[in-house]
């Protein structure tokens, strides 16, 4: 029976991971085919589509949030790329030397930094020294091959995580010496030991934005642990051996070890990702590690139960009746949890269809209502009755808990997806920030900020200097927005003076995104009027 049982189990368990496969592709058609900011440039100097009269000493790139340089690149308008390896890093500002003189035409910096949550963020910056010339072609295709590595590193790590360790704390603390399951606890701990230094490489690998191909190169393997997810690693590792000796060791001390093991799942899950950058974190990683203790607790639990009810286990009952009263207490805190993460994740109810990390989301609750409608008529129809030693109702409580052991899979599945997805947290405090351009001209140079740099009301700061970077004292200053290629007609609003040297437009409302035109009409005197103009994204 045992045998045959097991058997079933892996059948099982071969389903679910076609169920997985499933889940990945709903993952990549729910993100868009891009690479995702996590952190968000800014602010940029040059600014993007700047003409510049010479070369510029240094760059730099300002980012919502502290970042980690990984590539810098100057790419020359033919086409030569050049590594940019000097730099300075200054809160959420990289400042970056330029090492040569450059020659006309139009250039490329390109930046690749970790951000705070640890995944990596890629982009490019143009502007052109003297004439304008052809942009040379620099590009961030999507590695399908390595996301999908990524996706199914995370899902075999999760496993390895939960189901392992968890699986061990379940049979040291709740089995009282039943060993059902203890052949697929230590092969899914196993599982994790291979799948966690391999996320490492592939971590190190999409940092760099490297193909697989490159993954033995030793450069791949220190540039992931020098990331925040290579303490995810270490702690994981770390927590998969606690539960490999809780099993293997002696008998006395597989409790400590096992509870030790339960909370390394907790820390390794803390260390980084979405949830644990999330301000506050004196809140949100506590939140994690709980979320993540108590998902090692139930899910680990499911397949030991599982079978030692359906092998009518004479120490079952008691299985059963320890993990009855305990999993309510574990299900409230991790509800509890999951729901404060996901308040400060999302932020508003929009968000759940309106982006890819809310999609998700939504995919895995309604997962989760499943989950918890099929636990819940476990524990108030069934559970009574197996604890009594009703057989043929145990080996309905045993199918049924395969059940849920294939959900927990499933949402497995999902969660490995978000790490392709920027929370609408870090989206939001994209769009908040401001939208930039730099004005240089002989006669007068500006700075122009708009804030929020999207769509919609927003409010115009300007701060004007004359040719030598000297304060300018203007009689009156003129903001004018144009898009021509829109068929709106250019918008002209007078500035005013707040009293701190700069010069202010409020409740200017710019009704489409794109590429405009700034143009700042500067009263000099009752009879000389400068104008000057750059363009200005606006952000959708």
């Amino acid at each position: 029976m045992g045998v045959a049982c097991f058997q079933q189990i892996e059948r099982t368990v071969g389903r679910c991971f076609g169920l997985l496969a499933t889940i990945l592709l709903l993952a990549v058609l729910a993100t868009p085919n891009q690479a995702f900011a996590h952190a968000a440039l800014i602010k940029a100097d040059p600014v993007d589509g700047a003409v510049l009269a010479q070369t510029p000493t240094q760059f730099s790139l300002t980012f919502s949030e502290p970042v980690s340089p990984l590539v810098l690149t100057l790419v020359r308008p033919d086409g030569t790329p050049v590594a940019l390896t000097s730099f300075r890093l200054s809160d959420q500002t990289v400042e970056i030397d330029n090492p040569q003189k450059l020659g006309p035409g139009t250039h490329v910096l390109s930046w690749r930094v970790t951000s705070a949550d640890g995944h990596p963020v890629g982009g490019s910056v143009l502007f052109s020294v003297g004439v304008p010339s052809a942009a040379p072609a620099v590009g961030e295709a999507v590695d399908m091959d390595l996301r999908s590595a990524i996706w199914t590193g995370k899902v075999l790590l999760y496993i390895g995580l939960f189901l392992g360790v968890g699986g061990t704390f379940a049979l040291t603390w709740l089995a009282q010496g039943v060993r059902s399951g203890q052949r697929f606890v230590i092969a899914a701990i196993l599982w994790g030991l291979v799948a966690a230094p391999l996320s490492l490489g592939f971590q190190g690998l999409d940092a760099l934005g490297a193909p697989l191909a490159r993954l033995a190169q030793p450069m791949v393997w220190w540039t992931g642990l020098g990331t925040s997810f290579g303490w995810t690693v270490l702690i994981s590792l770390a927590a998969l051996g606690l539960g490999l000796l809780s099993l293997a060791g002696p008998r006395a001390g597989a409790r400590p070890l096992a509870l030790a093991g339960l909370a390394g799942v907790g820390a390794a899950l803390a260390a980084s990702g979405h949830a644990s950058a999330a301000e506050p974190q004196w809140l949100t990683r506590p939140m994690v590690f709980l979320h993540g203790a108590g998902i090692a607790f139930w899910a680990g639990a499911l397949l030991p139960l599982g079978l030692a009810l359906n092998s009518q286990s004479a120490d079952a009952g008691v299985f059963l009746r320890r993990f009855s009263r305990t999993i309510m207490p574990v299900v409230a805190v991790l509800a509890v949890a999951g729901i404060v993460l996901a308040i400060i994740q999302v932020q508003t109810p929009a968000a759940l269809v309106n982006t890819a990390y809310g999609r998700l989301l939504l995919i895995k609750l309604a997962l989760l209502v499943f989950l918890f409608t099929l636990a819940a008529v476990n524990r108030w129809r069934l559970t009574a009755l197996a604890e009594a030693g009703a057989t043929e109702v145990r080996r309905r409580l045993s199918r049924s808990i395969s059940v849920e052991m294939l959900i927990a899979l499933l949402i497995f599945g999902v969660a490995a997806g978000w790490r392709f997805t920027p929370p609408p947290r870090a989206l939001a405090i994209a769009a908040a920030q401001p939208t930039s351009t730099h004005i240089h001209t002989l006669k007068a140079m500006a700075d122009i900020d708009i804030t929020p740099g999207h769509t919609g009301t927003v409010t115009a700061s300007i701060v004007i200097m004359d040719g030598d970077f000297g304060p300018l004292d203007a009689k009156e200053v003129t903001l004018v927005l144009s898009k021509p290629d829109s068929g709106i007609e250019p918008i002209k609003r007078p500035a005013t003076k707040p009293g701190d040297g700069s010069w202010r437009v409020d409740n200017l409302v710019i009704p489409v995104p794109g590429r405009w035109t700034a143009r700042l009409d500067i009263l000099v005197s009752d009879f000389e009027v400068v104008k000057i103009e750059a363009p200005i994204d606006i952000r959708p």
